[in-house]
C-alpha cells in the first residue's frame, strides 16, 4: 500500500552548465553540473559548486568530470553519481525517517536518440526516481516562460544552454518543427579560449573565459546602454611563460563569437522555413522567445531581430526557464500528454 505523503515530487532541469532542482514551486537546488572523483575508490567527494572549484585545479589523485555534454549524458557512472548526490542534498534539508518514493519530471533535450533518452531515464531510476517523466526542453522552456502550450497557436522558443541551443515552434501541446544544434555556451567559452591565444598570446583557462563571458559578453560591437567595462585578466604567455596582462572590451568579444552567433542564426532561419504558414503568421505577430543562460549575451535580442526581421524577447529570468517548466509539467503530469514515461 502506498502512503501519498512517502512521495516526493522533484522538477529537475539536468543541464550541461547547472542542475537545477525545484520542489514544492520552489528552487531547493541549483548547483554546477560538475562531480569531483577520487581515483583511487572511484567515489564522489564533492558535487555542484564545491567540485567546480577544485576544476582546473585537481592534483592527480582526483578528477574533475562534467556527466553532461551537448545537453545529454556522457559519463553515465558520473551522471548517477551527481544526480543521486544532489537529491540527497535536498532530502538531507527535509527531515524524514522514511525514504520517500520519488516522482521526478527531468528536461531533456529536443534532438535526444532513443539511447540517450534511455540514459537519463535509467540514471533517473538507479538514482531513486520511481516514477521518472521526461519532457523535450523547448516544451518545458515555453511553459515557464508563460506561453500557451496547448493552444491552437504558433509559438516559437529559442533555448540557448550550456551544451546545445534548442530551437522549436509549438502548438497544441506538441512540437511542429525542431532543430537542437550544438553550439551554445560551452561553444562561447571555447571562442573566448581560442581568441586570447590568437590575438593576445595568452592562455586561459575555461573557468576565466566563462568569467569574461558573463562581464563582457556580447554579440555586436556596438551596444546603445548598459556598456560594460573592458575586463582585466592575466594569464602565461604561450611563448615565453612570462605573465601576461591583457584588458579584452565587449567589442572584441563581440568580434569573437560572431561565427558561432551566425550559425545560431541559419539554425534559426531553417525552423522558420520549414514552419506552416499559419503557425508562422502567429510567430511574426506574437514574436520569438529566447531563454537559457546564452540568452544573457548583450545585444542578442536585437542582432536576431534585425537579422530575422521578427522581434525577439528575452524571458523574464532565462537560466531558469527550463527547471520552471518541468516543475510546471509536475503538477500537469496526468493532462499534459507530451510528457514521456
Amino acid at each position: 500500500m502506498g502512503f501519498s505523503f512517502l512521495t516526493q515530487e522533484i522538477a529537475m532541469d539536468l543541464g550541461t552548465a547547472n542542475t537545477v532542482i525545484f520542489m514544492n514551486d520552489q528552487i531547493v537546488l541549483d548547483e554546477p553540473s560538475i562531480v569531483a572523483i577520487d581515483n583511487a575508490t572511484g567515489k564522489a567527494i564533492a558535487l555542484g559548486q564545491k567540485a567546480k572549484l577544485m576544476q582546473e585545479r585537481e592534483n592527480p589523485g582526483i578528477k574533475t568530470v562534467r556527466p553532461m555534454k551537448d545537453g545529454v549524458i556522457a559519463d553515465f557512472n558520473a551522471a548517477e553519481m551527481m544526480i543521486r548526490g544532489f537529491i540527497k542534498q535536498v532530502n538531507n534539508k527535509r527531515k524524514s525517517i522514511f525514504t520517500p518514493n520519488i516522482k521526478m519530471v527531468v528536461g531533456i533535450p529536443s534532438g535526444s536518440t532513443e539511447v540517450e533518452i534511455r540514459a537519463v531515464r535509467d540514471s533517473s531510476e538507479h538514482a531513486g526516481g520511481r516514477d521518472v517523466y521526461l519532457i523535450f526542453e523547448p516544451m518545458a522552456s515555453a511553459l515557464g516562460i508563460g506561453l500557451d502550450v496547448e493552444a491552437p497557436k504558433g509559438n516559437m522558443v529559442v533555448d540557448i544552454g550550456g551544451g546545445t541551443t534548442e530551437i522549436a515552434v509549438i502548438s497544441l501541446g506538441g512540437i511542429v518543427v525542431q532543430d537542437s544544434i550544438k553550439v551554445a555556451g560551452d561553444v562561447f567559452t571555447n571562442d573566448i579560449q581560442q581568441y586570447l591565444r590568437q590575438q593576445h598570446n595568452i592562455r586561459v583557462g575555461q573557468i576565466t573565459a566563462e568569467k569574461i563571458k558573463i562581464a563582457i559578453g556580447a554579440v555586436i560591437p556596438d551596444l546603445e546602454d548598459g556598456e560594460p567595462e573592458p575586463y582585466n585578466i592575466t594569464g602565461p604567455n604561450l611563448m615565453t611563460a612570462h605573465p601576461v596582462h591583457a584588458t579584452i572590451t565587449y567589442q572584441e568579444i563581440a568580434h569573437c563569437l560572431d561565427k558561432s552567433i551566425a550559425r545560431i542564426e541559419t539554425g534559426i532561419l531553417h525552423v522558420l522555413e520549414q514552419t506552416p504558414p499559419e503557425l508562422y503568421s502567429d510567430i511574426v505577430e506574437n514574436g520569438i522567445w529566447l531563454a537559457g543562460g546564452g540568452s544573457l549575451l548583450r545585444g542578442l535580442a536585437k542582432r536576431f531581430t534585425e537579422k530575422v526581421n521578427i522581434e525577439f524577447h528575452v524571458a523574464e529570468d532565462p537560466l531558469r526557464a527550463v527547471a520552471r517548466g518541468t516543475c510546471m509539467a509536475l503538477k500537469n503530469t496526468d493532462n499534459y500528454s507530451f510528457l514521456m514515461r
